[in-house]
C-alpha cells in the first residue's frame, strides 16, 4: 500500500487567500487558467494536486475543507473517517463527508456533500490521523453498518481486520454499546460473516456472493504442499470437500504478485503454471473469478454448483 498523500496545507480557503493579499478576481482568474480548483464553496486546491489524486485522495481533500469551516468539535466518521486510515472500501459516493460533532447529540443541517450525523461521540470515541480528527477504527466500523447494506459495511469491516487497526472482539463491544441504534441487524450479520484471514475486496465480495447464494461457506487462504511438504501455492478459497478452488482475478493481484521488471503476459503465464500446478498436486478444478462475475452473483453460484456436480459425478464415475 502506497503512504497515505500528505495533505497538509493543501486546502486552501477563501478567507486565508484574501487575507494573503488576493481579491475575488484573481482567485476566480487562477479556478479559469486551471491553476486552482474549487472543490467545495469557499475551498480551492491546487489543480495539478485533485488531477492526479485518486478517488480516495479526493475524498481526503473534501474532508478537509468541510472540516476547516466545521465547527471546531467536529469529527470524520463513518465512511470518511474509513477513507483517512487509507483502508479500500467499495460501493459508497466518495463525494459526500461525514462527519460528527464531539459531545452533541444532534446532526447539523444537511448540506450538499456534506452529512452530519447524530450521535454522541466522547473523548474515547476519537483520535487524531492526518492531522485530523476522527471516529476511532472501532467505532467507524460500526458506524458504517448503521448507514449502508451489509456488503459495503463487510468490505470496510474485513480491511479493517485485516490491516490490524482493529478486533472482531472491539466491533463486538461497539455492537452491544449501541444496541439501541438503527442498524443492528446489519451489524448482526457483519459479524458473522467478518473474517480477517480475506486480502483485498473482490475477495470480501465473493465471500459475500458465497453467503447470499446459499453456496457452502469456502476456507480461505487454502495452503497447498508438494511432495516434500513444501508449500507452493496459497490459494483465494478452497472447498477441500468439494475438491474445488477458487482464485480471484483482479488488479490488486496484478499488483502484489507481479514481480519487480516482470510483464504482465510473464505474469499471467507464471500463474497459468502455478495453477497446473495445484490442479495436479491436488487433482482439484479451478473457477476463476473476475469482477465482472461479482456483478451476476446468481450466475456465478450457478457456475459454481455446476462444476461441484461436474466434480461429483466424476467421483461416482471413477468409483463405480
Amino acid at each position: 500500500m502506497k503512504p497515505p498523500l500528505a495533505l497538509a496545507g493543501v486546502v486552501r480557503l477563501r478567507r486565508d487567500l484574501i487575507a494573503e493579499g488576493m481579491t475575488d478576481d484573481q482567485i476566480a482568474r487562477l479556478v479559469r487558467a486551471r491553476a486552482l480548483t474549487r472543490v467545495r464553496y469557499g475551498a480551492y486546491v491546487p489543480t495539478p494536486v485533485w488531477v492526479q489524486a485518486s478517488e480516495e485522495e479526493r475524498h481526503r481533500l473534501l474532508c478537509r475543507a468541510v472540516v476547516a469551516r466545521a465547527d471546531p468539535m467536529t469529527a470524520l466518521t463513518h465512511v470518511s473517517s474509513v477513507v483517512e486510515r487509507c483502508v479500500p472500501v467499495w460501493g459508497f459516493d466518495l463525494s459526500v463527508v461525514h462527519t460528527t460533532r464531539l459531545g452533541a447529540d444532534r446532526a447539523g443541517r444537511k448540506l450538499a456533500g456534506w452529512t452530519p450525523h447524530r450521535g454522541v461521540l466522547g473523548d474515547d470515541d476519537v483520535e487524531e490521523l492526518h492531522g485530523v480528527v476522527v471516529s476511532t477504527a472501532p467505532r467507524s466500523a460500526f458506524e458504517v453498518t448503521t448507514v449502508t447494506g451489509v456488503e459495503p459495511a463487510l468490505v470496510v469491516v474485513n480491511r479493517l481486520l485485516h490491516a490490524r487497526a482493529m478486533t472482531l472482539q472491539d466491533l463486538e463491544h461497539q455492537v452491544e454499546a449501541h444496541a439501541d441504534w438503527p442498524g443492528s441487524l446489519t451489524a448482526t450479520i457483519v459479524l458473522r460473516l467478518a473474517d480477517a484471514r480475506l486480502e483485498s475486496v473482490g475477495e470480501d465480495r465473493f465471500s459475500y456472493v458465497t453467503y447470499t447464494q446459499g453456496l457452502p461457506r469456502p476456507e480461505p487462504q487454502w495452503t497447498v504442499c508438494d511432495e516434500s511438504g513444501t508449500v507452493v501455492a496459497r490459494l483465494d478459497f478452497a472447498w477441500p470437500d468439494h475438491g474445488v478452488f477458487v482464485e480471484f482475478d483482479g488488479r490488486v493481484k496484478y499488483e502484489r504478485h507481479r514481480r519487480d521488471g516482470e510483464t504482465l503476459e510473464e505474469f499471467l503465464m507464471r500463474e497459468k503454471r502455478r495453477e497446473e500446478l495445484v490442479c495436479q498436486l491436488t487433482g482439484w478444478t479451478c473457477v476463476r473469478v473476475t469482477w465482472a462475475d461479482l456483478a451476476r452473483p446468481e450466475r456465478l453460484a450457478a457456475r459454481i454448483r455446476a462444476v461441484f456436480e461436474s466434480r461429483r459425478r466424476e467421483g461416482r464415475r471413477l468409483g463405480a
